[in-house]
């Protein structure tokens, strides 16, 4: 694989894996629980669901993905889980009473995973976006071509939302901040699962994605 290419994966995964959306809220509500552990647990939560997929993509079999129905469907059941997800940090952030690690039950593995699967939006920019540098790492390296573009991109996610995570982490709040921070976080991951809800019953957006 040349250097060329992997600058590419890199430039163009930033992407979406800078992008503002609901794992990036998550991963700072978590974040702000757990600490940095918080965002490596995302990451491996995302990695399991999103490796399969780019596996789908490579071997062409991944057109169901693309279907309306699942899009409307994933939109809905993502929604759901965002607000439910949004009432646990509000509730959290509510009764907390001194900074330390969560005793929640949300696990940011768990999280990592729904987030990812039930997030219409992250299939479809690897359907649309990423499966052009998947066939073109294949054409360099056949299928073991798929695994080289993938360490060439997975790094930037666990990058990424490690350093968020650590950023948001409570060791380095107070009380007062800490509760500022999950009500806030906890609004806007409510806006992205109102904006799936809706896009599920109108396909259009309520946010400016």
């Amino acid at each position: 694989m040349s250097l060329g290419f992997f600058i590419k994966v890199v430039l163009i995964s930033s992407t979406g894996a800078l992008a503002p959306g609901p794992l990036t809220a998550a991963t700072a509500t978590v974040g702000a629980r757990h600490g940095w552990k918080g965002g490596l647990l995302i990451g491996v939560g995302h990695m399991i669901v999103e490796f399969p997929l780019i596996l789908l993509i490579g071997l062409g079999v991944a057109s169901i993905l693309t279907s309306e129905k699942f899009a409307v469907t994933l939109s809905f059941i993502g929604g759901v889980f965002l607000l439910s997800f949004a009432y646990l940090t509000a509730r959290d952030a509510i009764k907390v009473k001194s900074i330390q690690p969560s005793k929640t039950n949300s696990s940011p593995l768990l999280i990592g995973i729904s987030l990812s699967a039930l997030n219409p939006f992250f299939i479809a920019w690897w359907v649309g976006i990423g499966t052009p540098l998947i066939f073109e790492a294949i054409g360099y390296w056949g299928l073991v071509g798929i695994v080289a573009f993938y360490f060439a991109h997975v790094w930037l996610d666990f990058a990424w939302l490690i350093l968020l995570a650590r950023l948001t982490s409570f060791g380095a709040l107070n009380l007062r901040i800490y509760k500022s921070l999950l009500l806030t976080l906890a609004v806007l991951v409510a806006l992205f699962g109102l904006d799936f809800i809706h896009y599920s019953l109108t396909q259009k957006h309520l946010l400016p994605l």
